[in-house]
């Protein structure tokens, strides 16, 4: 069976500039989810929105719009804006299990309250022709919650329903609940995704040797901790390119050039990547020690010889 790979959104991480950066150096990714748009009862869309879904920036990937909300007025402004746009699907994401999300009713939150998802979904097939994907966790205080759901689903033409295998309340504590996403699979007659702790191809392979029916698989976290992951993973190999650190250098480098245009300050682009090391250290021998060596820069100077003293040291071992 042919596997589907798709980068799950990760706000903050995954935007344009990343998203071409990475098919660049790395591919292996079929399609993108966007980092949701948030309207906070403004019927505005936030320039960041804007230059993260212009087509301009998005032309050598397959990008899925995604929208934060619940309500159903900002749901249909979100679709008119995305279609204005020439994209003819989006994702509404019903997962992020953060508490300022989910105190807003939003995000995992909203997982408990079936009418409302069934008003919102009404609405926008009744008033609008978009294709309509869903992002979901199993729930957020329990992972039956989402069962709940599975009725109300039903009554829509739902192209896919991405689920990752935790509940809110864990955020991204504790393993995956994979007898809870087996019960989904069972109970639910739509097209299921798998999201949730895909970090090696090794893990992989038993997901896929656990989920035979599953094609289309979510890959977040692991994907920015393990650029190459992807790809190898179509190419069914443990084994990295000889040239990994020459390959990883260039795609860092054009990630620090691009945010380097875009922030005001050495402060703010060191901050930006920190947050990157935090999940590109993962993999590496003593991550702790590296993100310590990018945190204390001050200056582009000494972040620029911090990374050179990293590439250095995982070269050598």
């Amino acid at each position: 069976m042919a596997q589907t790979l798709l980068s799950s959104p990760l706000q903050g991480f995954t935007d344009y500039r990343f998203r071409n950066a990475f098919n660049k150096y790395f591919g292996g990714i079929d399609t993108y989810y966007a980092p949701y748009i948030r309207l906070n009862g403004k019927m505005v869309i936030k320039p960041v929105y804007e230059r993260d879904l212009q087509l301009k920036h998005n032309k050598a990937i397959e990008v899925i719009p995604q929208v934060m909300t619940c309500n159903a007025d900002e749901f249909l402004f979100v679709i008119k804006y995305v279609q204005s746009l020439g994209y003819t699907e989006l994702n509404w994401n019903l997962g992020c299990p953060y508490p300022m999300v989910i105190n807003r009713g939003m995000g995992s939150g909203l997982i408990a309250d079936p009418d409302k998802i069934d008003h919102i979904l009404k609405r926008a097939h009744e008033e609008t022709d978009i294709t309509i994907s869903m992002k979901m966790r199993m729930g957020y205080d329990n992972c039956h919650e989402i069962l709940d759901t599975f009725p109300i689903l039903e009554r829509y033409p739902i192209r896919n329903i991405a689920i990752h295998a935790r509940i809110g309340k864990q955020l991204y504590e504790g393993g995956v609940d994979l007898e809870g996403f087996q019960r989904c699979l069972d109970t639910s007659a739509q097209k299921i995704y798998y999201n949730g702790d895909i970090t090696t191809v090794d893990r992989f392979r038993e997901m896929t040797d656990r989920f035979p029916s599953i094609d289309h698989w979510l890959i977040g976290r692991g994907l920015i901790a393990d650029p190459f992951l992807p790809q190898m993973i179509k190419d069914n190999t443990t084994a990295y390119p000889e040239d990994r650190w020459e390959i990883f250098s260039k795609f860092h480098n054009t990630l620090f050039s691009e945010y380097e245009q875009k922030l005001s300050g050495a402060k703010h682009v060191i901050m930006k990547m920190v947050s990157y090391w935090e999940y590109f250290a993962q993999p590496l021998p003593n991550p702790k020690k590296i993100v310590k060596m990018v945190k204390k820069t001050k200056t582009i100077e000494d972040y620029d010889n911090a990374v050179a003293q990293i590439f250095e040291m995982v070269r050598n071992e």
